[in-house]
């Protein structure tokens, strides 16, 4: 039988601050294009927490280009490596101003691409590169004919909260979400996507908020800003009238201020003991009629 997994015991009080950047991206068709891009989502970014300080900035998925089918064509002229000029752009916004950033963009393996987000502290050294694990390929989305998957999960710590980030269609898989929460105690899960106004786009909440109530953690569902984007949400670890979704402003560009309490998760995990009422396996027999 298998052993029956919980989170670790709750560790000392701790937040974050989370800085969250529902941007827009123009068409990105070669390096001088993504260059002058991230330049203003710098600008941006720096504006603010020049202002207002954050422990953690957050980006969405593939935040340097454009998602589009041009776009990924032109993967040899926009893709990059770790030691790119973007992670080099992000590093200085990250030691300027003393925050952790995280961001998504297509990175180059070889010969191969992937769908990467890549996280900074805030001394400007590399917190971790989780490549997608899941490849989506229905609606808008064609990303087998240009990506491989990834390998591996990331977590990192920020301001004393254990954060996973998770890239768009990964949120569809709930063993993934699942073995954040009961095998490497995460307090957040980063969710940043690319969610364009297709089919699906409508059930993309419900996944959301499930994931962020069933695993009783702070869940962060960040898209980009434009007509076919926006909307995105932040979960808190209970949601119900009197602790609902925050949402951001619909298709505009919107960057809203965060908080993740561990305090909340606890107080939580005590009301409703979900995860302790779990069994050890659930390979069980068929019961029969009567």
């Amino acid at each position: 039988m298998s052993r029956k997994k919980t989170p670790e015991p709750p560790q000392p009080v701790a937040a974050c601050s989370i800085l969250a950047c529902q941007v827009s991206v123009s068409p990105i068709r070669n390096r001088s294009d993504r260059l002058r891009h991230v330049g203003r989502l710098v600008e941006k970014i720096t504006e603010r927490v020049s202002r207002r300080p954050a422990d953690l900035v957050v980006l969405p998925e593939l935040s340097t280009i454009d998602y589009s089918v041009e776009a990924f064509d032109r993967l040899d002229q926009t893709a990059e490596t770790l030691d790119g000029e973007t992670v080099s752009q992000m590093r200085e916004l990250a030691i300027t101003q003393g925050c952790a950033v995280l961001f998504g963009m297509p990175r180059k393996t070889g010969s191969s691409f992937r769908i990467s987000q890549v996280g900074i502290d805030r001394h400007g050294n590399l917190l971790g590169c989780y490549d997608k694990l899941h490849i989506c390929q229905y609606g808008a989305s064609v990303e087998k004919r240009y990506f491989e998957r990834g390998e591996a999960i990331v977590v990192f710590d920020v301001a004393g909260i254990r954060f996973a980030p998770i890239i768009c269609y990964d949120i569809r898989i709930p063993e993934l979400s699942r073995t954040l929460v009961l095998d490497r105690s995460v307090d957040c899960i980063l969710h940043c996507g690319a969610y364009y106004r297709d089919e699906s786009f409508h059930s993309w909440h419900a996944f959301a908020m499930t994931r962020a109530m069933e695993n009783q953690v702070y869940l962060l569902s960040l898209n980009r800003a434009g007509e076919d984007y926006g909307d995105s949400v932040f979960c808190p670890p209970w949601v119900d009238q009197n602790h609902p979704m925050q949402r951001f402003s619909g298709t505009y560009e919107d960057f809203q201020y965060l908080e993740v309490d561990r305090s909340v998760i606890s107080r939580v995990r005590e009301s409703y003991p979900f995860l302790e009422d779990r069994l050890a396996c659930y390979d069980l027999p068929t019961g029969g009629a009567g």
